[in-house]
């Protein structure tokens, strides 16, 4: 998953970070509401970790003071992409209002970073319309676990490797386009080029032979998985 994590302490956001990235996903941060808003706006992610708390900045003359007003905003103007706040306040009137806001889900600090995950994984595949387990001929991926399998066997995949199959997977038959490929692989700070991409469909063509599922090209449109012929 690409996601987005605004969060203001540099510790805890260090701590998710490499949490997160371990666990393959590709991370955006924002330490204040106006990177959060900007990236927000620029950039199309699979899920957003904010924090209601944000520090106070230039933005605040403009209304963006508040992980809470970000929120808004984002909402106000169509954006559904799944948001689990993140936050120290614990009253019942801050839950609520973060929930109006359009919030999908509500954890309070100190969290367990594991269920931090498992919320993610839920908002994501609820959004998505997927289930936990996916299969197509012998391949079968099961979301829940993080793991891909041909006949029963485990398919190890580099950490890309994995993501680009992951999202031709969900579900599979579905047309991905190369941007959308590129933009799920990359960060702020570092861009997949299509060469890159295209190695990483290449490697993977050749480990899904005798899988019963294979990669389609479709020149000027993008990828789609399907049942290998």
């Amino acid at each position: 998953m690409r996601i987005l994590l605004v969060e203001d302490d540099a510790v805890l956001r260090g701590v998710m970070l490499r949490s997160l990235g371990d666990a393959g996903h590709r991370v955006d941060v924002a330490a204040n509401a106006e990177d959060a808003d900007h990236l927000w706006r620029v950039q199309l992610f699979d899920a957003v970790l904010l924090d209601l708390s944000l520090p106070a900045t230039a933005s605040e003359t403009s209304g963006l003071a508040s992980g809470l007003t970000v929120l808004r905003h984002a909402r106000a103007r169509g954006d559904r992409t799944p948001v689990l706040v993140l936050t120290a306040r614990d009253r019942t009137e801050e839950r609520i209002a973060g929930l109006d806001a359009g919030a999908d889900d509500y954890l309070g600090k100190p969290f367990d970073l594991a269920e931090v995950e498992a919320r993610l994984r839920a908002l994501v595949r609820r959004a998505q319309g997927t289930e936990d387990i996916a299969t197509l001929g012998q391949l079968k991926l099961d979301r829940k676990a993080r793991r891909f399998a041909v006949a029963g066997a485990p398919l190890d995949l580099p950490a890309r490797e994995f993501e680009v199959l992951w999202e031709l997977m969900s579900p599979p038959g579905r047309t991905v386009s190369k941007r959308a490929l590129s933009d799920k692989l990359s960060t702020f700070d570092e861009s997949l080029g299509d060469n890159a991409l295209e190695a990483f469909i290449s490697r993977l063509r050749k480990k899904l032979v005798g899988s019963g599922a294979a990669i389609r090209t479709l020149r000027g449109i993008g990828y789609l998985l399907e049942a290998a012929v």
